[in-house]
């Protein structure tokens, strides 16, 4: 059997598909799962804690980074067995959860899908911390485009797929053998197919004691995240937003409603976005290999701005400051020319998102040591998250008190601080994968014909 890792095309093919099963989960419980649950009489707070308690586990996916990176084996696969073990496991939590009446006992179906969401963030720890030590430098930019367009796929399947096939079974529950199908898919073709090298022991020592590793892995890991000036320059600039974020938070669904859109045309709407989005993260990892991850970065996190000033001006001009009441029957009706260039402007901010993406976390992957990728990675992966959550926090508070033009500008300008530290994450990159391989890049390749 063929290892996917040995050749370029098939670690570019492995980390798409194996994103594909972490976007998946999402997807169906954020849009077909929530859907059902809605238009089953479940109230609307209710459907908001069982959407908050399921992303709850990628917040603290961290915490299971120095697990992941100490507890192994070389005979199943460092990465491979984690990577197997949580999708199985995803299985297993979602297939049990199939028989719980989610509108009688949304408390249960809450927890059991909380545990199955625990595997899938697991999971996503061990799958970035592959590519880690997988990838080389000049496919890491193209590879993390692959990989975040897989996700956005895996959501698409997970969401509209899993809706769209409602109507060809008898019962919703159905489904979930659907979706169990199509992560144990990626498990039987992609992941048992991974050969990983043997892991090297710090100081080359096979017989290290528990202790002295656990020692060594403590010093390593702190090394990598704050030692030096690289190190902290990284860790501050993902604790800040890497462009504008307005138009792909709680901001542009409240001023789709606030602009008379149907449900249909936001689902419409949404669509198109996520599909824009993940062709944008290929381009945009594909074009940073090719100009250089900071430069291509930094021109990125510019363009984010521009469809939010557009937007900013177009409503100035159309007196939509503050928001409205969606209910209220005298509000003004919104001008097809302003609801035209909220479209565009949505949707052009969906491919610059996408560029952003696929740029950052390969800078990321960059930086990572990995030794220790699966908590240093993470790291920077989880206060991504951080910052999607305060930024959804301030634009509420902002549009409310300044309106939503001067929001959409201070977003834009906000977004612009993160081109001070790219200079400082620049370094002589010791973990780089360049010609010719290393010893353990080595052990990837495939064997000449002679020593088979």
């Amino acid at each position: 059997m063929a290892n996917l890792l040995a050749t370029k095309r098939g670690r570019l093919l492995t980390f798409f598909l194996l994103y594909i099963t972490e976007g998946i989960p999402l997807g169906f419980a954020g849009t077909a799962i929530l859907a059902q649950m809605r238009r089953n009489g479940v109230p609307p707070d209710q459907t908001g804690l069982f959407l908050a308690s399921f992303y709850f586990p990628w917040a603290w996916k961290w915490a299971a980074g120095p697990v992941v990176d100490l507890v192994y084996s070389d005979r199943l696969g460092r990465r491979r067995a984690w990577i197997v073990g949580c999708q199985i496991a995803m299985t297993v939590t979602l297939l049990a959860s199939m028989p719980i009446d989610f509108t009688a006992r949304i408390g249960l179906f809450t927890t059991v899908l909380l545990v199955h969401n625990c595997f899938a963030a697991v999971q996503d720890v061990a799958i970035d911390a592959l590519a880690v030590g997988a990838l080389r430098d000049e496919e890491r930019g193209l590879a993390n485009g692959l990989m975040f367009a897989g996700a956005n796929v895996g959501q698409m399947i997970g969401g509209a797929g899993v809706l769209m096939l409602v109507r060809f079974v008898p019962n919703f529950n159905y489904t979930f053998f659907f979706v169990a199908g199509c992560i144990l898919a990626v498990t039987f073709l992609v992941a048992l197919r991974l050969r990983e090298p043997p892991t090297p022991r710090p100081g080359g020592d096979d017989r290290l004691s528990i202790a002295g590793e656990l020692r060594s892995y403590v010093v390593t890991a702190f090394k990598s995240v704050l030692g030096g000036r690289v190190a902290i320059a990284a860790l501050v600039l993902s604790l800040l937003p890497a462009g504008a974020y307005a138009l792909n938070l709680a901001l542009q669904s409240n001023l789709a409603v606030e602009l008379g859109m149907s449900d249909a045309q936001v689902g419409y709407l949404s669509a198109a976005s996520t599909a824009l989005n993940a062709l944008g993260c290929v381009g945009g990892g594909w074009l940073s290999d090719k100009l250089g991850r900071r430069k291509a970065l930094a021109l990125y996190i510019v363009l984010l701005g521009l469809p939010n000033l557009v937007l900013a001006v177009a409503m100035y001009r159309h007196g939509s400051i503050m928001p409205v009441d969606p209910r209220d029957p005298n509000r003004p009706t919104p001008a097809t020319s302003l609801l035209l260039v909220f479209w565009g402007a949505t949707l052009v901010f969906a491919v610059f998102n996408g560029l952003m993406y696929g740029a950052r976390s390969a800078l990321y992957m960059d930086i990572s040591n990995p030794a220790v990728a699966a908590t240093q990675f993470t790291a920077y992966m989880a206060m991504m998250n951080l910052v999607i959550s305060y930024s959804a926090f301030w634009h509420g508070k902002a549009v409310v008190k300044w309106g939503y033009p001067t929001t959409l500008v201070l977003d834009s300008l906000f977004g612009l601080v993160s081109l001070a530290l790219l200079p400082l994450t620049l370094m002589r990159a010791p973990y780089a994968r360049p010609a010719p391989a290393t010893p353990e890049e080595r052990a990837f390749e495939v064997a000449p014909p002679a020593a088979q």
